[in-house]
């Protein structure tokens, strides 16, 4: 079974997830880069949150995977205005993604919201097969890390028992 690990992450807690998730399956990863630069210091949270309230869906850097060719995709955010980023609504709208297996994870400093049911949403026409919350992964990262092998083995898990 193939799997991708796709992910976008501004301030590196996504990214460390990701990164654990890619080496506990043996999976390739692929940042989403978006093109225009995010302003830094409390002015992003004003920034994050108009594009999640309008839904927009910034230009991204070419994809250096083809997320067609993996069988088990994970899709990876930070939790922005109780959702999922721009990046990511990106990805998923421009990215033909039918009959796949999906796993969910967001990072946050707090709740998640409704953020992995609003990316389920998104994702119609695949099979949803694990949702993952990780608060704070950069401030502690053994627990995190042994969080997310230990999730990665459960969704794999799912995934064989299925198939």
């Amino acid at each position: 079974m193939r799997s991708l690990v796709v992910y976008y992450s501004l301030e590196g807690n996504t990214r460390f997830v990701a990164g654990v998730l890619a080496q506990a399956v043996g999976a390739d990863i692929l940042e989403l880069k978006v093109l225009a630069c995010a302003p830094r210091g409390f002015k992003k949270y004003f920034w994050g949150g108009r594009q999640v309230m309008a839904k927009e869906k910034p230009a991204l850097a070419p994809l250096d995977r083809d997320p067609a060719a993996y069988d088990l995709i994970w899709i990876g955010t930070p939790v922005w205005a109780f959702s999922f980023s721009p990046a990511v609504r990106t990805f998923v709208s421009q990215t033909p993604l039918k009959d796949k297996k999906i796993a969910l994870f967001c990072c946050s400093g707090g709740g998640p919201g409704p953020t992995l049911s609003r990316m389920a949403k998104e994702l119609v026409g695949n099979v949803v097969v694990g949702q993952k919350h990780f608060v704070e992964p950069l401030r502690d990262k053994d627990k995190n890390a042994s969080s997310a092998r230990a999730w990665a083995a459960d969704v794999v898990h799912v995934v064989d028992s299925a198939s």
